[in-house]
């Protein structure tokens, strides 16, 4: 299959940071205009991780925090390679605590920040690991364990999720009742936080992707919710608009799976505290669509296999921005376009909310 040249795509390919201040204005004034009670959660956010990133950033170069870039990823990735990661820990952890410092006490707020935080210290501790690792040694902690922690957080909070009465029926995206899933909706709830945090952390593969797309997602919750979980979401939205600050095409700092396993866990908390699971469905569908690649590759690969071992790959490479970018796209179009999806997403879902 012929692929097109990088100047034939060249339209719709702003700089980095003209992406960030575009969803950036997009999201504020969103929320200014459809829930200004929660304005300051987001301005709080922001200053904070954009703030802290000036210090940060030097403290993890500092500590030799650097980005491993997978050998088998586009070429243009190996630029990257000594990039400060963890960046997480300047971006969720104080937008979460902004946001219960400055709200009234709530169990469900407080059960959404812990979870998040939790996730994050998964990611922190694997983070580590790799970044610590001797030359030719294993990087990280294993999938197995990784996972093992995230399900076992995951029942924790379902534990609360029963424990509170949360009803398991699953809502439509106007808020009415669909289906009572009984106990299947527990397995839902182990399914929604363990792989919307995986999901995010697929989309965390180029500058900017997962900051902007979860900002749009967390500042459409925003929107969506009410009370406590929108002013978490809120403020999360906040502090990812912040961490573009440092994020943009050319990215001085990753999140790492610090920031987008605690992102992805706060969605999914958020989603099932509020009851807005398919919401959370429609305006999370770039990260849908990146762990979906990630597994139909994966399972493609397996059953076209030929005697001698050799399998078919359905895409370039997954997750899915990296198929967009060996079909000739620059990294700054992936992000700005998918950028727009996200919006466009977004908008979809404050529309089905008030049907």
């Amino acid at each position: 299959m012929a692929t097109s040249s990088p100047d034939k795509l060249s339209g719709l390919n702003p700089p980095g940071w003209f992406s960030a201040v575009l969803i950036g204005c997009l999201i504020f004034g969103a929320i200014a205009w459809g829930a200004p009670a929660y304005l300051n959660y987001v301005l709080g956010g922001f200053v904070l991780s954009a703030l802290l990133g000036f210090w940060a950033v030097p403290q993890l170069a500092r500590l030799k925090a650097r980005q491993v870039i997978r050998e088998d990823g586009p070429q243009s990735h190996q630029a990257k390679v000594g990039t400060p990661t963890m960046g997480g820990v300047f971006m969720v952890f104080p937008a979460v605590i902004f946001a219960l410092v400055i709200t009234p006490w709530n169990p469900d707020l407080a059960a959404a920040a812990a979870l998040s935080i939790s996730y994050g210290l998964v990611g922190l501790f694997d983070d580590w690991k790799v970044v610590t690792a001797k030359p030719g040694g294993k990087r990280g902690i294993s999938e197995r364990l990784k996972m093992g922690l995230l399900v076992l957080l995951a029942l924790l909070f379902c534990t609360y999720l029963a424990w509170s009465g949360k009803p398991t029926v699953l809502l439509g995206p106007n808020g009415n009742p669909w289906l009572d899933l009984g106990l299947g909706y527990w397995l839902l709830a182990l399914f929604v936080l363990t792989g919307t945090s995986n999901a995010v952390n697929f989309t965390d593969g180029v500058d900017g992707l997962a900051a902007g797309t979860g900002a749009i997602a967390f500042g459409t919750l925003g929107l969506v919710l009410s009370g406590p979980l929108a002013a978490i979401c809120c403020a999360m939205a906040g502090g990812a608009l912040g961490f573009l600050v440092h994020n943009h095409n050319k990215a001085k700092v990753f999140m790492g799976d610090t920031g987008s396993l605690a992102l992805g866990g706060l969605l999914g908390a958020v989603a099932l505290l509020g009851g807005a699971l398919i919401p959370l469905a429609v305006v999370g569908g770039i990260f849908v669509a990146e762990a979906l690649s990630v597994i139909i590759q994966r399972y493609y690969y397996k059953l076209t296999k030929d005697s001698e071992g050799r399998g078919k790959r359905l895409f370039r490479m997954a997750p899915l921005h990296h198929h967009f970018e060996l079909g000739g796209w620059a990294e700054t179009q992936v992000v700005f376009r998918f950028y727009l999806v996200a919006l466009g997403l977004g908008g979809l879902t404050i529309l089905l909310k008030g049907l």
